[in-house]
C-alpha cells in the first residue's frame, strides 16, 4: 500500500498529481490506450499496440510505468470527495443514488448546514471490484445540476 506525507509525496519518494484528463499530453494518454489493448489481449505485441494508437515503442516504454488510470489503483481503496452543491431537496439523494448506480459502497456522509443556498457535503466510499471507474462516476456526479464542484481530497 502507498503511503504519502501531508505534501503528496509518496513515502518511497515518488511524488503523485491527479490531473483531469484534459491535461493530459497526448501521448500519455496513448500509452494509457496501448496498456489498455495489451491487457484485454486484443493486440499481442508492445509494437502491435504502439502501431493501433500512433505511437513509437520508445513513447510507450518511456511512459508505461509511470501513467495509469486513477481506478486501476482505487480497486478495494477508500476516496473521500467534497462536492459543493446547492441546497435543494433531493440533490444529495440524486447524487448517492448516482455512487449506488456506480456500484460503490459509502461509508460516510458529513453535510454542513447550508450557507447562501450552498452546502458542503464531505462522502466517503469504498471502491469494490465491480465498481464503475472512480473517473467516470465523479464526471457523472459532477455533470448533475445543482453541483458546483467535484474535488478529491484523499485515498486509502
Amino acid at each position: 500500500m502507498l503511503q504519502f506525507t501531508a505534501e503528496g509525496v509518496c513515502m518511497n519518494g515518488d511524488q503523485y498529481f491527479i490531473v483531469k484528463k484534459k491535461a493530459v499530453p497526448e501521448v500519455l494518454l496513448k500509452v494509457v490506450e496501448a496498456k489498455r489493448l495489451l491487457d484485454s489481449e486484443r493486440v499481442m505485441t508492445v509494437q502491435e499496440a504502439a502501431d493501433a494508437v500512433d505511437i513509437s515503442r520508445s513513447s510507450f516504454y518511456k511512459y508505461r510505468d509511470d501513467i495509469f488510470p486513477f481506478y486501476e489503483s482505487t480497486r478495494g481503496k477508500t476516496i473521500t470527495f467534497m462536492l459543493q452543491i446547492d441546497d435543494k431537496p433531493g440533490l444529495l439523494s440524486k447524487v448517492l443514488n448516482q455512487v449506488a448506480k456506480g456500484e460503490a459502497n459509502i461509508l460516510t456522509i458529513h453535510q454542513s448546514i447550508p450557507v447562501n443556498g450552498i452546502a458542503l457535503i464531505t462522502l466517503s466510499i469504498e471502491i469494490l471490484p465491480q465498481t464503475m471507474s472512480i473517473s467516470n462516476l465523479i464526471d457523472s456526479i459532477e455533470t448533475m445540476d445543482g453541483i458546483h464542484y467535484v474535488k478529491i481530497v484523499s485515498r486509502e
